[in-house]
């Protein structure tokens, strides 16, 4: 099966964003909720390919980024649109939770 996530990272971080919608997963390997959260992103990845995009930040690989964004626990998924952040979710969402958060973020387009 073809791996529909993005693998970001401080070097591709903007370009990823820009002109897209992202739905950014900040995990590290020690995690074990992480790697519960990764399974869920890999079928909402499949299913909405089309709509929005995956990517994945490991936050141990990328502190920089993740403490200029101030996040704190993980997993932490941030929603982006053109490179702007619309919705923040921490902990294990499922997949529901995470398609109400995205369909909603697009259509009233408030930050959380």
């Amino acid at each position: 099966m073809k791996n529909h996530i993005i693998e970001i990272n401080y070097n591709n971080f903007n370009h990823i964003l820009k002109d897209n919608i992202v739905l950014v997963d900040f995990w590290a390997e020690w995690c074990y909720p992480c790697k519960l959260q990764h399974k869920v992103l890999e079928e909402l990845a499949v299913e909405n390919n089309d709509f929005f995009k995956i990517a994945t930040l490991n936050v141990d690989d990328n502190k920089v980024i993740s403490s200029k964004l101030s996040v704190r626990n993980i997993p932490t998924l941030i929603l982006y649109k053109n490179g702007e952040e619309l919705r923040r979710m921490t902990g294990l969402q499922t997949k529901e939770m995470i398609m109400n958060q995205v369909n909603n973020s697009l259509t009233n387009k408030k930050l959380a």
